[in-house]
């Protein structure tokens, strides 16, 4: 009984050793998967943060879509110019939230 409770504390102590080193991993392709793994949760966010997931009741057709709408109009002639208001609209609404964040902080909410 004493050796599978000592056999059972080393397979638990190895994994907890496994895992540790597989976070602290950083060969350059691992590194590399983390960023863009980072890079894709944070675009995800932006779609969510957006409220269109919720516009469009989840339906990844219709999100898949308008992305591919995004897309074509980026292509054409407008393109340039609906880059240049979308990212202007962004950057004030950006702007706008930390403005908020920072007065919620100021009057302790």
């Amino acid at each position: 009984m004493q050796t599978l409770a000592t056999l059972s504390r080393l397979k638990a102590a190895r994994n907890r050793h496994l895992a540790a080193r597989a976070r602290a991993d950083m060969r350059d392709w691992q590194v590399q998967r983390r960023e863009r793994t980072k890079h894709l949760i944070e675009l995800g966010g932006l779609v969510v943060k957006a409220g269109i997931v919720e516009l469009v009741d989840d339906d990844r057709a219709a999100l898949y879509g308008a992305l591919l709408w995004m897309a074509d109009m980026l292509r054409s002639e407008d393109g340039v110019h609906a880059r240049v208001l979308w990212k202007r609209r962004g950057k004030r609404t950006f702007e706008g939230e930390q403005l908020e964040a920072k007065e919620d902080r100021a009057i302790g909410r």
